[in-house]
């Protein structure tokens, strides 16, 4: 791995097999772990401090709930609906999300460490004042989503639409954009310490332009 190069997250740690659970609602401050779930409808749940740990989630439906303070490791999650999803203060650890819709999901003043999320829907998200290291995001569509103040270290976007995206007072380190859609986006100063591939660089050469307020002399 070159100097100062991006580190990947580190793998969720879960069985091939897990023991199958019904469940209908989740509690305040319960623990669920070494387990699978299944098609499970659990929409609008309102239960904090909930312990999601070593499971595997499929086609399981979440959307808005309120899990402030949501423990979520070990964990793997797949064709899942977190849409509008409220988790003030949540703690992600070896996380895998994949062909899942996060649209509207709010993981403010939250740290997530070794979290992939591949083909997913992440539109209108809030990251605002999290922590994220070791956080990779592909081939995901992430328009219009805060990461205001937040800390990035080893955060990769590869293949991403981050248009409109809000990067204000976001403190970056050995972060990488790989063939992304940066047009739009708030807080373009704020990508010290990133990287990206020298065409990328040249072709928004335009964004870098109206963030330094250089004007072009062939403009009419």
């Amino acid at each position: 791995m070159p100097p100062g190069a991006a580190r990947p997250p580190q793998p969720p740690q879960v069985p091939d097999e897990l023991a199958g659970a019904e469940l209908d609602a989740l509690a305040h401050d319960d623990t669920y772990a070494e387990t699978e779930l299944v098609d499970a409808e659990l929409r609008a749940q309102h239960a904090r401090g909930v312990t999601l740990e070593t499971v595997r989630l499929r086609g399981v439906d979440l959307s808005g709930s309120q899990l402030e303070h949501l423990s979520l490791a070990d964990a793997c999650l797949s064709g899942c609906n977190l849409a509008n999803v409220q988790a003030r203060a949540a703690g992600v650890t070896r996380v895998r999300i994949d062909s899942s819709r996060l649209t509207g999901i709010a993981f403010t003043e939250a740290a997530l460490h070794d979290v992939t999320v591949e083909g997913c829907r992440v539109d209108l998200a809030a990251f605002g004042f999290s922590k994220l290291a070791r956080v990779t995001f592909a081939d995901c569509l992430l328009a219009h989503t805060s990461f205001l103040e937040a800390t990035l270290e080893s955060v990769r976007f590869h293949d991403c639409d981050l248009s409109g995206a809000d990067f204000r007072g976001a403190v970056l380190r050995r972060c990488e954009f790989r063939r992304v859609d940066l047009s739009g986006l708030e807080g373009v100063l704020s990508l010290r310490g990133a990287a990206m591939p020298w065409a990328d660089i040249v072709g928004m050469a335009g964004l870098w332009a109206g963030a330094l307020g250089i004007e072009n002399l062939d403009a009419d």
